[in-house]
């Protein structure tokens, strides 16, 4: 009898159930572990978009106070500094993101240090541009070496942000080169693989389509940031061109074409294309700097003139530097900026100081004339007619003696006019010399300066504690006088004056009314009486030169005291206020720059 082996088709599949189980076990450990893998490499893909979009935004902050910085510094307009205001702010909430994404990093956070220092170094330059800039304070050398410190800022910043990117980019690589080599399976474990990963796709389906719904959003946002980049060369009439000297080809950014008058790509760029739309006046200089390019891989700030399609003249300025790639291709990169309006304000600027000049001669004229021509007639005149004896005047009729003494009374007028324009005009015309000096020791000299007034009128003078600044001293002193007489002129029939002088350090933000300088300190001096007081329609009007309130017969003056006041804060950058009542006193406040 043939024998036939027993089958024991229970533990046989018992056998197969556990073959099968652990099967499903290997199996789903790998589509696991595979899915956990693809898990990790989306979020590190994630996690590089999103530092690389906080480093676009990062950029285009900068840009953006770029491009208000130069819109203000070309119009004056303060609104173009809207987007260089809030700048700080995007850079430091795009700083916080990244500093989180990178916090794993000590590399990226390293580089982060570092373009956060370049970013600091870089709102100094613009500061001091916009110093330098301002018709007041202008310095064209020190201007030129702060945009030019500001180009190369840029640039190390823009350098940093590319290494940054460079450094996820290869992190993402090695990531990405370990998992394909963990999921090359043999081909043994082909039609598991193949059923692992479907099984993988169906289950990481949903993730998937999350991820690429996230991914899209993060390039419609890139694709947004790079059109801002191009409007903001198209807002801030500058461009940006690449120069590889390896090739020799040149590409232009789209606003460089429209620059040049022409639609973008709408020319192959190079050299002599370029040399062909400069003025006659400037190829020959401009061809010697492109030369120098090439030898010297550099371009320093050059200025020169284009010529349009139109014959339309344009003022060009153009700067640049050398740019090594990761392939070690030198690529010089540049940016040319449309200068014609900063160009024609400057003529309009030099005409107007040739026009101050003059008149700043003709003041001098006049101060001659005011302190010796206007002056002698009047010496003589008080002199002759202190020369009528009393036997003189005793032989005159009635009318006679007041005639001569209305005339010695408007001849010490007039001479009291004359010397208060000429005091108010050299509070314009005389060297303004500032010096660190204590306004307590100031206020010492006017108090013994009026002493013989303040005695006579019993007056109650109360100074707090005065702070210490750089100012013109006599004109300060000026000041002080002139304030504290005003106080006494006007004080109450019958009652003793009562001055009381405090001072306090400010924020201008606290005054946006009065002082148009965000974020300045100043020291607030203010000026308290309980004298006659005026009518609040006034407290403008009895700055201007001239003006008076009452009649010359009730108080004597010339209306010039506060007007000479106002202008010696005007030197001082400051401010001046007045507010009064009638018959409550008044409060004049000055507000002095720290």
């Amino acid at each position: 009898m043939k024998w036939i082996p027993k089958f024991n088709s229970s533990n046989y599949l018992r056998v197969i159930f556990i073959i099968a189980i652990f099967i499903l076990l290997f199996l789903s450990s790998i589509a696991y572990k595979h899915n956990r893998d693809v898990n990790e490499y989306s979020k590190l893909l994630m996690h590089t978009y999103e530092i690389n979009i906080e480093l676009e935004r990062l950029m285009s902050a900068i840009k953006d106070a770029e491009t208000g910085q130069r819109g203000f510094m070309i119009t004056r307009n303060h609104r173009f500094l809207t987007p260089y205001l809030f700048s700080r702010d995007k850079v430091n909430t795009s700083f916080i993101a990244l500093k989180k994404l990178t916090a794993n990093n000590p590399i990226q956070k390293k580089n982060l240090e570092k373009i956060y220092t370049l970013i600091i170094q870089r709102y100094v330059s613009f500061e001091n541009c916009l110093k330098y800039s301002d018709p007041d304070t202008y310095d064209k050398r020190k201007l030129d070496n702060h945009m030019f410190g500001g180009r190369i800022l840029m640039e190390n910043i823009r350098f940093k942000v590319d290494q940054m990117n460079d450094i996820e980019k290869t992190s993402l690589n090695k990531s990405l080169k370990k998992y394909d080599q963990e999921i090359s399976f043999g081909p043994l474990f082909s039609i598991s693989l193949f059923l692992a990963a479907l099984a993988f796709i169906l289950l990481a389906y949903r993730k998937i389509s999350n991820d690429l719904e996230r991914l899209t959003i993060y390039n419609k946002k890139l694709l947004i940031s790079s059109g801002l980049m191009a409007e903001s060369e198209a807002i801030g009439k500058f461009s940006t061109w690449q120069w590889d000297l390896q090739t020799d080809k040149i590409e232009y950014s789209d606003n460089q074409f429209r620059l040049l008058g022409f639609m973008p790509n709408a020319f192959v760029p190079n050299k002599d294309t370029f040399l062909s739309y400069v003025h006659p006046d400037d190829k020959e200089a401009i061809s010697k700097s492109m030369d120098g390019i090439i030898k010297n891989k550099e371009l320093p700030f050059i200025y020169y003139k284009i010529v349009l399609p139109n014959n339309q003249i344009r003022h060009f300025k153009s700067t640049g530097k050398l740019l090594v790639d990761k392939n070690g291709s030198n690529i010089l990169l540049g940016i040319n900026f449309d200068i014609t309006d900063e160009h024609l304000l400057n003529i309009k600027l030099q005409e107007h100081n040739n026009e101050l000049v003059k008149i700043n001669k003709e003041l001098a004229s006049f101060n001659h004339v005011a302190s010796h021509d206007l002056q002698e007639p009047l010496r003589k005149i008080l002199t002759f007619i202190s020369r009528i004896s009393e036997a003189d005047k005793a032989a005159l009729s009635e009318s006679g003696n007041e005639y001569i003494t209305k005339v010695e009374t408007s001849a010490k007028r007039m001479r009291v006019l004359i010397d208060d324009l000429l005091l108010f005009s050299r509070t314009n015309t005389t060297k303004k010399e500032f010096i660190q000096s204590d306004l307590n020791e100031l206020f010492e000299n006017v108090k013994s300066e009026l002493a013989v007034i303040i005695d006579d009128k019993k007056a109650d003078l109360n100074v707090g504690k005065l702070p210490s600044l750089n100012v013109i001293p006599y004109q300060i002193e000026q000041l002080f006088i002139n304030l504290i007489g005003n106080s006494l002129k006007y004080s109450q029939t019958g009652i003793a004056p009562k001055i009381i002088v405090s001072s306090e350090e400010i924020l201008s933000n606290e005054y946006p009314e009065i002082i148009n300088q965000p974020f300045k300190k100043f020291h607030k001096i203010t000026f308290t009486d309980n004298g006659m007081g005026f009518d609040p329609q006034f407290k403008d009007t009895i700055f201007v030169l001239f003006q008076r309130l009452h009649s010359k017969t009730d108080y004597p003056g010339t209306g010039i005291g506060l007007a000479i006041c106002k202008k010696i804060v005007e030197n001082h950058k400051g401010y001046i206020t007045a507010d009064s009542e009638p018959g409550k006193g008044s409060v004049f406040t000055v507000f002095l720059p720290v």
